[in-house]
């Protein structure tokens, strides 16, 4: 189970004054089961690539393929991939729409052919996997908190069993607690699914924490696909390019240029804490 692009080219307005080029000889290949990050400054081709992925845009060059099949061959059924590759975007509202909660992630089920009945099975189902209790069910979606929004947006994705589930940012504009919630409910779903899950973040600290591997874009390119500690190694690299790596990166440097033993490719906190416990305890013992 995979979705590849392969040379992909994509042109906004192509032939008028407003030609933009956003991708360029894109080639790319994610598997069931990944958690893939994808950072890069506004205007890298993100949301384009992401768009392409879920076959709301039409590559202007090149292939995509899902499940080693041509999305652009005659009579593909996009419907069906957009079941599989699921997209929620980064505003929920732009989602919902229905009178109630259940009956917005009724939705996409009901769409599939499924009865009522079963819809609402899938409904409850997907619900309960994004943390929202019953009592919210009958509630309007836009009676809901942004980070509730949010997880009503993503049942409703899920509901319809996708192999792929793409989040563009779906952490903004969130406080830190609800932040976290968000982003420690999805990587449950990958663990207790096998669901691929593509993160679109501007969030280092969340993509080094969650992801198990980190494409960054720059012009329209793809110049680093690799493990997020990997990335990261080339932090200085990223700056030139309007990135920054987890704050707790800069911090065990400066430790190492002060010339404390701790690895410099530590890009968790958690990491952090673990390696300074432990030095503190290697010192303590040299010091009985």
């Amino acid at each position: 189970m995979s979705v590849e692009l392969k040379n992909i080219g994509f042109t906004y307005g192509q032939g008028t004054a407003f030609e933009h080029c956003a991708l360029k000889n894109i080639n790319l290949k994610i598997e069931k089961n990944e958690f893939v990050g994808i950072i890069g400054q506004t205007g890298s081709g993100k949301s384009t690539l992401v768009q392409l992925l879920n076959g709301l845009l039409k590559a202007t060059t090149g292939d995509l393929l899902y499940e080693e099949r041509s999305i652009y061959e005659k009579n593909y059924d996009l419907k069906t991939l957009r079941q599989k590759v699921g997209l929620v975007f980064q505003y929920p509202e732009h989602q919902l729409f229905e009178v109630d909660v259940l009956s917005d992630v009724c939705f996409g089920p009901k769409n599939q052919g499924l009865s009522l009945e079963d819809a609402k099975i899938r409904a409850k189902e997907a619900l309960s996997m994004v943390g929202m209790k019953e009592s919210y069910y009958v509630k309007s979606p836009f009676e809901l908190s942004g980070g509730q929004k949010r997880r009503v947006a993503i049942a409703g994705v899920l509901a319809m069993k996708p192999e792929f589930l793409i989040l563009d940012e779906p952490s903004a504009g969130l406080d830190p607690k609800a932040r976290d919630e968000i982003l420690g409910t999805i990587a449950g779903l990958k663990e207790k699914t096998g669901i691929s899950i593509i993160l679109v973040s501007h969030s280092m600290e969340d993509v080094a924490k969650y992801v198990d591997r980190l494409i960054v874009m720059n012009k329209s390119e793809i110049i680093y696909d690799d493990t997020p500690k990997a990335v990261f190694r080339n932090y200085k690299e990223l700056e030139k390019i309007g990135l920054r790596a987890p704050q707790i990166t800069y911090l065990v440097h400066r430790l190492k240029q002060e010339g404390i033993d701790i690895d410099t490719d530590i890009t968790k906190l958690s990491e952090a804490k673990e390696a300074l416990i432990r030095l503190i305890d290697k010192k303590r013992d040299i010091n009985k």
